[in-house]
């Protein structure tokens, strides 16, 4: 999401504390993740940037598309103008219930349209031969092994990933399963697979001889730390690198390929909602865009005219 605008209008609005004392019930109440405090926080400065002088209670709806279409025309993507009006919204209907707002007037306002891209994936041999490399005794490739095999076996999100600790019972390799809270403060519990069990073995046994006595996390930086995002970012890079894998290649892919190849084997698609998590199963569906091939072989199967005779 674009940053915070420049200039005297973004500095002093006079209602910036109703913003800030908005996302302190976001923080508290709802206990939304930083980073979507963070996006909450730039789409209001936005508001009171294009706002000017305005009260917040004296806009109205024309006034709000004209900023949708301000900020479509700076290049915003219809994605992220719709994250952007949503915190808008929000805002609003706190201010009518808690200050005596009459109206709400993002309320009804739309962004225009983008094209919903699909999320990339591996293919399975892509996957396989990012994950065959043999970490040998270094302690840092031990654990490079050990979080994206569970990233790909579970379909952890990043930050899942770094916010798992190593021995408070979330992460049970004997039932070989593990429990992570994802958006919305949602608690899930996913398999985990016996090549990813492993990798995780072997980390355990190597942590000690990176992580601080007294650190808590399951995965850590260079200083033996929990590991930043950024680091876990670019060990995957480097993996993909050194395995030849040639495919852009981020965390999030390794989330991806868990869906794809999922569903491509079970055609279950509640399943692997649960699976990741997903509050509406039209989020997973995207998924079912990448796996035509998959279903042209049951169509090619099981249609009476499709069969060769």
């Amino acid at each position: 999401m674009a940053g915070r605008v420049a200039g005297p209008a973004a500095a002093t609005h006079p209602e910036e504390g109703l913003a800030q004392e908005y996302l302190g019930v976001l923080r508290h109440q709802r206990r939304l993740s930083p980073a979507t405090l963070a996006s909450y926080d730039q789409a209001l400065a936005l508001l009171f940037a294009l706002a000017g002088g305005a009260r917040l209670d004296a806009l109205d709806s024309t006034q709000v598309r004209r900023f949708v279409a301000v900020l479509h025309a700076r290049g915003l993507s219809g994605r992220t103008l719709a994250r952007i009006l949503s915190a808008w919204r929000g805002l609003y209907r706190w201010l009518v219930r808690h200050r005596r707002f009459r109206s709400n007037p993002a309320q009804g306002v739309r962004p225009p349209r983008s094209p919903r891209p699909l999320p990339k994936a591996l293919s399975v041999e892509q996957a396989q031969r990012l994950l065959d490399a043999d970490p040998g005794a270094v302690p840092a490739r031990v654990q490079d092994q050990a979080m994206f095999e569970l990233m790909y076996s579970s379909g952890l999100r990043l930050a899942e990933l770094v916010s798992l600790d190593a021995f408070d019972g979330r992460l049970d390799l004997r039932e070989a399963q593990v429990t992570v809270t994802g958006k919305g403060g949602r608690t899930r519990t996913v398999p985990v697979g016996a090549k990813a069990r492993e990798a995780l073995r072997r980390w355990l046994e190597a942590r000690v001889q990176l992580a601080r006595p007294e650190e808590r996390a399951l995965f850590v930086g260079a200083r033996g730390r929990r590991v930043a995002p950024g680091i876990v970012n670019r060990r995957l890079k480097a993996l993909a690198k050194r395995q030849d894998v040639q495919a852009p290649i981020h965390p999030h892919v390794l989330r991806h390929s868990f869906a794809t190849h999922l569903l491509q084997s079970s055609q279950d698609l509640r399943a692997v909602q649960e699976m990741l998590g997903h509050s509406s199963i039209s989020t997973t569906q995207v998924y079912t865009h990448l796996d035509f091939q998959a279903l042209a072989k049951v169509y090619d199967a099981a249609h009476p005219r499709a069969r060769k005779k």
